[in-house]
């Protein structure tokens, strides 16, 4: 049982390998990839905590982890004299030659950080999505439930199911967890909502000694993938110890209707893509600008975006767009996009329904269609991306089934 101000110690899985990004993820750790033209993925989980009042965090780093340790080194520091910190902590290999094997073994292996800090609550979260929570609204839940491990769980549509584990609740208790159903054909909707699921988001909140048991009994177990979410929760669930918390429940201050609640995955090039594009229309799916709740992150000592030209068919000019520092767009024309710092794009130059990362050049005469372009890519003048598939392809650009093509760092393109 939890007891009321508990100690909280937050831990943030930032170890994925990011494979279905590829190559966003070739040369950095998926939450270390660029978002929303500013951002790093990792800032968002860190940000809730740190807006829900949580300071003491580890985050657990494995693959390509050198760009995500030097973000958060030099970005998230705290005053140490109040006891707070954001630490990357690297696969241990504590408990044998091997790094982790899921993500209950992962914690499992930081035991004994966990240990030396002596939180009450263990507050887990991913670094794969892009939302605002506020945990503490969670964490509340938790201990008025009398749950030792509470899942966070998002609605989605009934006949989705099959995309996602599946939460099935009590229906005399809707707080609490009566079984798990990995991407099950058919399933029980919500007492009351049958047209839907909560699907777990992959953040939990657990007492810590039911928790180090929990770990303990699953580190010698033969049948299990040491997940949190396929191993763990289906523990607490059976002895009906297991809580849920409805996403949908959770307040933001500053949220809007349309943004209230949201929660993507950015998983594939093509969820990455869609989250974007969530981000720039006139009401935004999900609202960059709310200040109650900020998003923390440090685009450098950069001037100002800058337009420049406008005269005849050589304007400089960006819509529907968001531009950050350092961009200067000098008789290019800029639509339906996000352009991260520092990007240059020239004169009658055409940059449509895309996502240009850090330094990216467009010269003149070039353009970029429904393509992410990686940082420090080059367009030569008349160059093209993302206007004849066959020809991205020939050039071993990554393109989508629903073409959109993926130009990887440090690439010239030379037509």
């Amino acid at each position: 049982m939890a007891k009321k101000n508990p100690k909280i110690l937050s831990i943030v899985f930032a170890g994925g390998e990011g494979t279905r990004l590829m190559p966003l993820t070739r040369d950095r750790a998926k939450p270390a990839v660029p978002f929303g033209g500013v951002y790093r993925l990792i800032d968002f989980p860190l940000s809730n905590l740190v807006n829900s009042g949580y300071s003491q965090v580890i985050v657990l780093t494995q693959y390509k982890s050198h760009s995500l340790d030097r973000h958060i080194s030099q970005l998230w520091r705290f005053s140490t004299l109040l006891g707070n910190y954001v630490s990357p902590v690297p696969a241990q290999q504590r408990l044998g030659k091997h790094w982790y094997l899921g993500s209950a073994d992962a914690v499992y292996q930081t035991i004994n950080i966990i240990e030396d800090v002596q939180p009450d609550i263990v507050v887990i979260v991913g670094a794969d999505h892009v939302y605002r929570m506020d945990f503490e609204q969670m964490v509340n839940q938790h201990i008025e439930s009398g749950a030792e491990f509470t899942v966070a769980g998002i609605r989605q549509p009934i006949e989705q199911s099959s995309q996602f584990g599946v939460i099935e609740v009590d229906p005399e208790h809707p707080n609490m967890i009566k079984s798990f159903q990995e991407k099950p054909k058919e399933t029980t909707g919500l007492p009351d909502n049958p047209n839907e699921i909560l699907a777990s988001m992959g953040n939990y909140v657990a007492n810590t000694d039911a928790l180090f048991n929990a770990l303990s009994i699953d580190s010698k177990a033969e049948n299990t993938k040491h997940d949190m979410g396929g191993d763990i929760a289906p523990f607490f669930a059976g002895r009906n110890e297991a809580g849920v918390y409805d996403f949908s429940r959770n307040e933001i201050p500053g949220a809007t209707p349309t943004d209230h609640a949201y929660w993507r995955d950015v998983g594939t090039i093509r969820q990455f893509y869609d989250a974007h594009m969530d981000l720039i229309s006139c009401t935004p799916e999900f609202n960059l600008y709310n200040m109650e709740w900020p998003i923390y992150t440090n685009s450098g000592n950069l001037p100002p975006a800058k337009f420049v030209h406008a005269a005849g068919d050589r304007i400089g000019h960006a819509t529907d767009s968001i531009v950050s520092p350092g961009v200067i767009v000098s008789g290019g024309e800029i639509h339906h996009s996000v352009i991260s710092p520092n990007v240059r794009v020239h004169s009658w130059s055409q940059v449509n329904d895309s996502i240009l990362f850090d330094n990216v050049e467009i010269n003149r005469r070039a353009r970029v269609n429904r393509a992410i372009l990686d940082k420090n890519v080059v367009l030569t003048e008349n160059s093209t991306v993302g206007l004849d598939v066959e020809h991205d392809l020939a050039r071993g650009f990554t393109v989508t089934s629903d073409g959109i093509t993926v130009v990887p760092k440090g690439t010239v393109v030379d037509d």
